[in-house]
């Protein structure tokens, strides 16, 4: 059965999170930090993992990453 996670990265450099979801965690960060060539994580590289989720469906990966991302830090 195939796996999926939910990953955050966080860039220390531009302060920024990213929150996405793969069945392949170690091809996907190596798709930010090295090979994509567009996009919104190339602009702010490098990127480490800073949590993981893990589901066993896509759908419960999906309704999960979007929570994460429609959540906001609360600033002071």
């Amino acid at each position: 059965m195939e796996e999926f996670v939910v990953y955050i990265l966080f860039s220390e450099k531009f302060n920024k999170n990213y929150t996405g979801y793969t069945s392949n965690l170690i091809e996907r960060f190596k798709s930010h930090n090295v090979l994509e060539t567009k996009g919104y994580t190339l602009k702010f590289r490098p990127w480490e993992v800073i949590h993981v989720e893990f589901f066993n469906s896509k759908s419960e990966a999906i309704k999960r990453e979007k929570i994460i991302s429609a959540t906001k830090p609360i600033s002071n």
